[in-house]
């Protein structure tokens, strides 16, 4: 969504329209706006009570100013003067309506914001429990950032733009109203001079925005070229000096800067002119106006306060116009964050396809994948006939080159996605027959890429299992080898984990990781090449670790060094989906096909 700048209606920015305003409107009202309908109405009531008070202000101060006129004429004509009484009872009114209007604002406004922030909590709420609902491939389709700024960024703009809106369209529309009125009953003739500039004023307005607008996207386009190019060479700029490349990064820069400068100068020149243009145009009404109030006030027909109040109304008659063309570019980007949100509430949620209760405690950790096939796309099939048979406690190594598919089938696996074709077995069981949640707990997973939140170690270790003893997280970190480490910490296990151990390492952070599952004490294990990124001295420790971990559980182990799993009871070798080859490490090597040739240029590289 655009950012900020200074646009051609009082610095509003380029709206982000939706794609159905009245659809995601009509969303908004029934399943959020409704629940909040009489505080809503409460809001209207005061809106317009705090908005009549401001506009009958300057009427009575137009019969202030008459008194003194007339008390000023009658003491030149030799009468009494000025009635000073009638003007302080004059004062003392208007300053009572200041007064109401301003507590009728404020209780509106207080009340707005209520509403307002009750409706984004819910939404929050709403969006918190939908992530935990959503499938993994919809993850795979939409980057991080994508995810939270729907989050962050469309809900805030959500958030502010409906706390500001509704108040600002019924203040806008009462006072147009209002003053329309006021203006009518006192002087028709007037009102038409005043009508009369509208048409020209919108016109010259809808002229500046168009020629405008088109500027302000291309200054908002070519900033982000400048902005992303900038990001880049910065990022970058050990390579950009390695090669020499300054003056061509300095060329290119200076292309973009060069668009950027044509394009920001023509459009901040057409929105300056908005104010000199509009002035001049309103000028051209006051000055006709001020002579027909002249001629009416001559002939008798109003008074010399009226003028003053009708130049008064005249003023504020073109701010609730601009308010409005403002109203309408923050409802396009209140209704196009709405529309996000929904779009994302409304997203497919995991099936969940459970027949029945089994009780995962009674079962051993055997699975079987049966003629299994699966694609991340319904046209590309990446596993196309997998079977394989593992016994409980057994430890089953599976290796191949990238993307053959290994990742995929622990994922299929723990029914992060269902299978297209054929089944998956545990202890006899279809695991589509387990409740996803279920299923789950039976498995403990070691990652390459390290999870760890911002508490204490303590509580980072206890994530597996909320109702663990300090002992029994002792005893984790100890298999885990990670207890003496601990121990080092300022606090212990009560330190925390971005503070007081911010150097922690790469391989640290992996022991922790495997005393996390250690404590969840699952049947079946899946590590997923959880020690390709550490240096070989603590990959033997986190070894240790982890044969402690896979003692008597069914363990899946993702290789990537093929040193490590010369011990597996079975071997799968994966290419292009398939089991090319199966068999334990001494079999396999004997064999002399893919498994070997892995093996043997993996042994190369590390002579070398």
């Amino acid at each position: 969504m655009p950012g900020p700048m200074r646009g051609p209606m009082n610095g509003q920015s380029v709206a982000d329209k939706p794609k159905n305003f009245k659809e995601t409107t009509k969303k908004l009202i029934n399943s959020y706006l409704a629940k909040h309908k009489v505080a809503i109405i409460l809001v209207m009531i005061f809106a317009i009570g705090s908005t009549i008070f401001t506009i009958v202000g300057p009427k009575i101060l137009g019969n202030a100013t008459t008194e003194v006129f007339n008390g000023i004429m009658g003491k030149i004509s030799g009468g009494s003067g000025i009635d000073f009484g009638k003007i302080a009872q004059i004062a003392i009114t208007l300053l009572g309506l200041y007064i109401l209007s301003a507590v009728f604002s404020f209780i509106q406004g207080f009340t707005m914001t209520g509403v307002a922030q009750k409706i984004t909590y819910k939404l929050r709420n709403d969006i918190a429990v939908k992530i935990n609902k959503l499938p993994m491939n919809y993850f795979d389709k939409k980057t991080n950032g994508e995810v939270l700024s729907i989050i962050t960024n469309d809900i805030d703009t959500l958030s502010t733009n409906l706390n500001q809106s509704i108040t600002q369209i019924i203040t806008a529309i009462c006072t147009i109203i209002g003053i329309l009125i006021m203006m009518f009953s006192i002087s028709w003739q007037m009102t038409l001079i005043s009508l009369v500039i509208l048409p020209i004023a919108g016109f010259v307005v809808k002229s500046i925005v168009g020629k405008s607008q088109k500027y302000f996207v291309r200054q908002q386009d070519y900033l982000g070229h400048v902005n992303g190019q900038v990001e880049e060479v910065y990022g970058g700029l050990t390579v950009v000096k390695a090669f020499n490349a300054e003056e061509k990064v300095t060329a290119t820069f200076d292309k973009a800067n060069d668009e950027l400068y044509k394009s920001a100068w023509k459009s901040q020149f057409l929105s300056g002119l908005m104010h000199p243009v509009m002035n001049f145009i309103s000028n051209i009404g006051y000055v006709g106006v001020a002579v027909a109030g002249g001629y009416l006030a001559i002939n008798g027909v109003i008074t010399v306060g009226n003028i003053q109040s009708f130049i008064q109304y005249n003023k504020q008659f073109t701010q609730p116009i601009n308010q409005i063309a403002q109203i309408s570019s923050m409802l396009q980007s209140m209704v196009a964050a709405a529309e996000r949100v929904f779009e994302f509430l409304e997203e497919p949620e995991e099936v969940i396809t459970a027949k029945g209760e089994i009780d995962t405690s009674k079962l051993k950790g055997n699975v079987e994948f049966k003629h299994v096939k699966f694609g991340y796309n319904p046209d590309k099939t990446i596993i196309k006939d997998f079977s394989a048979q593992v016994r409980e406690g057994q430890k089953i190594a599976i290796v191949g080159p990238t993307g053959a598919g290994k990742t995929t089938m622990v994922k299929l696996l723990m029914r992060f996605y269902d299978v297209t074709d054929g089944e998956i077995l545990v202890d006899g069981h279809n695991i589509k027959d387990f409740d996803r949640g279920e299923l789950r707990k039976m498995f403990g997973m070691v990652l390459q890429d390290t999870w760890l939140f911002g508490g204490t170690v303590k509580d980072n270790i206890k994530y597996s299992k909320e109702d663990a003893t300090d002992d029994e997280v002792i005893q984790a970190a100890k298999a885990a080898h990670v207890h003496h480490y601990i121990k080092t910490l300022p606090k212990g296990y009560n330190s925390l984990i971005n503070e007081e151990s911010s150097n922690i390492s790469a391989g640290q952070k992996q022991l922790l990781t495997i005393a996390r599952v250690i404590l969840a004490d699952p049947k079946i294990l899946i590590l997923d090449e959880a020690t390709s990124s550490i240096d070989t001295r603590t990959e033997i420790q986190i070894q240790s670790a982890m044969d402690n971990l896979m003692k008597g559980r069914t363990s899946f182990v993702i290789a990537h060094r093929l040193s490590t799993i010369k011990n597996a009871d079975l071997i799968l070798v994966m290419n292009n989906g398939d089991i090319v080859e199966q068999g334990t490490h001494d079999e396999l090597l004997a064999k002399g096909g893919a498994y070997a040739d892995l093996y043997n240029s993996q042994f190369d590289e590390e002579e070398e």
